[in-house]
């Protein structure tokens, strides 16, 4: 992803929170447009998807993104746009479209950035099938609540939920 200056960044901030629409955006509880919870995890449907620092055509880009499945949260929701909040905790403003329902996620470190994460043959499982790195974005089959099915290029198995950015704590999903 593309990385702007930290004052457009700051800029983008103060931007998000005091759009002109921010009086008829809807936080929490289901979406006016869509009828689906806010906030809620989408991913990135294309390989360019234009961040802006509100709600309209007009507003500035501030942020590219250049990678399709990335994670997002929708946070807010106004007309056909919806603003959304990254990994690293960004928010900016993106045309409905550009989102996907598919939902992925990304393997979060901790404590020890360089640590690899284990999947596991099933939920709880002892075995180990594959081994993968912090940040690596995968599609997110189904969740028991701790536990995860995280597929992607090269690797299938179970992570513990808490190591994922992309679903919410003790969500569960078939």
């Amino acid at each position: 992803m593309r990385r702007l200056s930290v004052s457009a960044v700051a800029a983008a901030f103060l931007a998000a929170f005091a759009a002109p629409a921010a009086a008829a955006e809807v936080t929490g509880s289901l979406g006016s447009q869509t009828r689906l919870p806010v906030p809620r995890f989408v991913s990135l449907k294309s390989e360019r998807v234009n961040a802006r620092m509100g709600p309209t055509r007009d507003h500035q880009v501030i942020w590219i993104y250049q990678r399709a499945g990335l994670p997002v949260e929708v946070t807010a929701e106004f007309d056909n746009w919806r603003r959304i909040r990254d990994h690293e905790g960004t928010e900016t403003w993106v045309f409905h479209s550009m989102l996907s329902g598919r939902r992925t996620a990304m393997v979060m470190a901790r404590g020890n950035a360089g640590e690899l994460v284990s999947l596991m043959n099933r939920a709880g499982g002892e075995r180990i099938v594959a081994r993968v790195e912090p940040r690596v974005q995968g599609t997110v089959r189904s969740c028991t609540g701790t536990w995860c099915r995280f597929t992607g290029e090269g690797f299938d198995g179970w992570v513990e939920q808490n190591r994922l950015w992309g679903v919410y704590p003790n969500e569960r999903m078939d």
